[in-house]
């Protein structure tokens, strides 16, 4: 017995052993449970691929917050913000009075209305940034603005995103590839939220 322990102590604790750095998985993410049934989320909850939307695991309930979108592939796609009562099943978010948001076409969808046209729109590798202040939701291409300021949002929304034809987009909660307007931070998880996990 004194003989297992002996080896035992040197396989397991008396060695010192080379650390292994530790990949975390991001606090938010996109939310498995409310994403449309043909959506696919990878690389730790960031990707989506597939067809259909998916809403972040995070309200945003605070009053400036911003949240970036990588467009890996083109296709048909859109990003913005929505509440739960959207249908992740759609093929293009927009159409209802849950969502707002940027589409492919360069649209800024609300309710089935086109609210603006943007001029320049993303390709391929291009950072989507999304601002929004419980007043105005704004969309940038690169850091820059695309002037397109969307107002009258209502109920509690979370970042969301759709992707159809091919489309696959990282979402992106912190380390900022341009960063967010001045006064404005990422998505913060509320204290009670952690507490009710």
């Amino acid at each position: 017995m004194a003989m297992y322990l002996c080896c035992f102590r040197h396989l397991c604790g008396a060695s010192p052993r080379p650390s292994v750095p530790v990949k975390n998985t991001p606090t938010i993410v996109l939310d498995t449970g409310h994403m449309g049934h043909e959506v696919v989320i990878v690389k730790n909850g960031v990707r989506i691929c597939g067809t259909g939307g998916a809403l972040g695991s995070v309200p945003i309930l605070q009053n400036k917050a911003f949240f970036e979108v990588k467009l890996q592939q083109s296709g048909v796609w859109g990003v913005g913000i929505a509440t739960r009562n959207a249908n992740m099943n759609k093929v293009r978010l927009g159409e209802d009075s849950h969502s707002w948001v940027l589409c492919s076409d360069g649209s800024v969808q609300h309710n089935g209305e086109e609210k603006f046209k943007v001029a320049d729109m993303p390709v391929e590798g291009d950072i989507i940034g999304v601002s929004y202040d419980h007043v105005e939701l704004n969309f940038f291409i690169n850091g820059k603005p695309t002037n397109t300021p969307v107002t009258g949002c209502k109920g509690t929304v979370y970042p969301v995103l759709y992707v159809d034809d091919g489309a696959i987009m990282d979402i992106i909660f912190d380390n900022f590839s341009y960063g967010p307007p001045p006064g404005y931070d990422g998505i913060m998880i509320e204290k009670s939220l952690l507490e009710n996990d």
